[in-house]
């Protein structure tokens, strides 16, 4: 991956509204966009918010956290993003909202973006036709892409994935979103084999909670680094998410598979520890730069 190369981190920004009655900033795309930030590369985050409180409360967090407001859109007829998440044994439910501001993301309102560039991108964002065109836009010049893939039902049905995951370089998913995809017919690695051999990506990333991760590389070679012991369980939203910000950090850095499955890692085990996902104390970040 090219240093000079624009970072692209494209999707939804809302509000996780916990149980206990916290009301956090989140969205995998921010999250990822947050972390990336305090890393020092510099994302370009291209979503929408409302022209109410909550945009204003999205837009002054990303100033403050110094985040380019550049490709942060407004709109005036709907509403910002919200979740409500349910928490079992610390593990999340989500009741995502429909028709927020993010799945109106507007293409004219996106920088031009070379085959040079890098576009993160997940799946919730572009469950609405008008977002999804502002997606294949972006992807038009053909960059580099990181696909998150977070299929939360039903948002993620209804989509041409087929199209997508042929434009990818690195794709990030579960084990049950592999499945899902339709990759479920033998055993774990012979699935991931199977989709390389039909998507040519250049690195399958599989996350695989406590059991950590396992990489897929374009040569067939699997990689898998020991995950370190929790510290504290908290609640595990934006685990994932800071996995993705690591792993594309290590890309940018150029380091080996292994050391990123490593660092990524141990971030996740520093947000499990953490109430949300996108912590405000920089410090976190210095052992990461």
């Amino acid at each position: 991956m090219k240093d000079q190369a624009k970072l692209y981190v494209f999707g939804e920004v809302l509000f996780d509204c916990f149980p206990d009655g916290n009301v956090v900033i989140g969205g995998a795309p921010f999250n990822v966009a947050w972390h990336l930030s305090a890393l020092g590369d510099a994302p370009l985050f291209v979503s929408r918010v409302g022209t109410d409180e909550l945009g204003d409360r999205i837009q002054k967090t990303m100033s403050e956290w110094e985040m380019p407001l550049d490709t942060l859109q407004r709109d005036t007829e709907h509403p910002t993003g919200r979740v409500t998440i349910t928490l079992h044994d610390g593990d999340p439910t989500y009741d995502i909202e429909f028709g927020a501001a993010y799945d109106f993301i507007d293409a004219a309102g996106i920088p031009p973006i070379t085959a040079d560039d890098v576009v993160y991108h997940g799946s919730l964002a572009i469950r609405h036709e008008v977002s999804r065109s502002a997606l294949d836009a972006c992807l038009a010049a053909g960059p580099r892409v990181f696909l998150d893939v977070n299929l939360r039902d039903p948002w993620w049905q209804g989509i041409d994935w087929d199209q997508y995951l042929r434009r990818v370089h690195w794709a990030k998913m579960n084990e049950d979103e592999l499945h899902m995809l339709g990759f479920d017919q033998g055993g774990l690695e012979k699935n991931m084999q199977a989709f390389c051999a039909r998507y040519e990506v250049e690195q399958l990333i599989l996350t695989r909670g406590r059991a950590g991760a396992l990489v897929l590389d374009q040569a067939g070679n699997f990689h898998q680094v020991e995950p370190p012991p929790l510290k504290e369980t908290i609640d595990t939203v934006g685990a994932g998410d800071s996995f993705s910000a690591i792993y594309l950090h290590g890309l940018r850095q150029g380091w080996d598979i292994e050391t990123i499955i490593d660092r990524a890692q141990h971030f996740a085990v520093e947000i499990i520890a953490t109430r949300g996902a996108t912590p405000k104390d920089r410090e976190l970040y210095r052992q990461y730069r």
